[in-house]
């Protein structure tokens, strides 16, 4: 079992002066939640999502050793600069510093060079759409790529490994947007591989019922949340009925593995949406106690429940931390879904805005 220290690199064979990379990486949309971590970005329960393909940050990297002179490793400070779609963006540098602050045992040479970094999302931008996750992938999938130029005889599969470990040191939820359509996050007994450091594609069978299934999201509030998911996170210390949730979230995954197999949407249908309504039974059952939905998402929700019961199409939702509602369903069924969004749900919509997106493979070099 691979432990943190395992990604301290030795001494790097090469030398590289300067040049840029250039990844995207997709956001994702859990199915069994995390909710509550310990310290490290270490997940308390296990979790496993959904990779996205169309909502993704496209992020640029470019590097210039600051001095020729000194060996790379030297006592320096960090040095790099932000866009966002091309402009300065002072409010992310702080969420920028602390990243680099936790990963610098792991990267050893970011010290040695002066970074442009140059994000831009495909969604838009505060639509509450998780774009940390997103954001932080493709900047690890980057600051990789460097590394790899360093130390050439790296591994793939190290490679990958060690991107989503980084990613979840800036986020959590960013270590499932690496690599695989469908990303296990979190030590479960039941499948080989996993581990609380990284997420890992997942291992097993996954049936044609779930090739290429489909998520539009409803926009239901653009507003930043009232409670950020730091805080969320942090209320579940102390939580009632937090052993019990983390429990649960075991139990679930477990369904999920042979849900995945035989391709039963039924019972899929059952664990995803009683995951989200989870996720917002802690929140509403912490100290203090707070509410992420808005009167639309309940809306919609018994919008879809009433639509599924009357013509039996296997549309279910999801929900992030936050109002926004997703909506999951097989690409067999999607014109009479996406009919029955435009007639009934688009109105529950901020400003009538969604977005279709599908299961996609991870971050791309670009």
């Amino acid at each position: 079992m691979l432990t943190a220290a395992d990604f301290i690199p030795a001494q790097y064979t090469s030398i590289i002066e300067n040049g840029n990379f250039e990844w995207s990486a997709p956001s994702n949309i859990a199915l069994v939640k995390y909710w509550g971590k310990k310290d490290n970005q270490i997940p308390a329960n296990p979790s496993v999502s959904f990779t996205l393909n169309n909502c993704k940050t496209i992020t640029k990297l470019a590097f210039e050793r600051k001095d020729a002179s000194t060996p790379l490793s030297g006592t320096k400070a960090f040095s790099f600069d932000l866009l966002f779609e091309g402009k300065p963006k002072e409010d992310f540098k702080p969420k920028i510093q602390k990243f680099l602050e936790r990963v610098e045992v792991y990267l050893p040479f970011l010290k040695d060079y002066h970074f442009t970094i140059d994000t831009q999302n495909t969604f838009p931008h505060s639509s509450g759409i998780a774009s940390s996750a997103s954001g932080m992938a493709a900047l690890a999938m980057n600051f990789m790529s460097l590394e790899r130029k360093l130390n050439p005889e790296m591994t793939d599969e190290y490679f990958y490994q060690k991107a989503s470990f980084l990613a979840r040191l800036g986020s959590g939820s960013a270590c499932r947007s690496v690599k695989g359509s469908v990303v296990v996050w979190g030590n479960q007994a039941n499948i080989e591989g996993s581990a609380d450091l990284f997420g890992i594609e997942f291992p097993y069978a996954i049936h044609e019922n779930f090739k290429n299934y489909q998520d539009t999201i409803l926009l239901v509030d653009k507003g930043e949340k009232q409670v950020s998911s730091t805080v969320g996170h942090d209320l579940m210390h102390n939580h009632p009925y937090a052993e019990r949730r983390f429990a649960q979230a075991h139990e679930n995954l477990d369904k999920l593995i042979t849900i995945f197999e035989n391709g039963n949407i039924e019972e899929f249908i059952k664990v995803v949406e009683s995951e989200a309504l989870t996720l917002h039974a802690m929140m509403m059952t912490s100290m203090p106690y707070y509410i992420l939905m808005k009167p639309n998402t309940l809306q919609i929700i018994n919008a879809i429940w009433k639509f599924r019961a009357e013509t039996q199409i296997p549309v279910c939702f999801t929900l992030d931390a936050g109002a926004n509602v997703h909506v999951l369903y097989p690409e067999n069924v999607a014109t009479k879904v996406l009919q029955f969004i435009q007639t009934d749900l688009v109105v529950f919509c901020q400003n009538s805005q969604y977005i279709c997106d599908e299961i996609g493979n991870g971050a791309i070099a670009l």
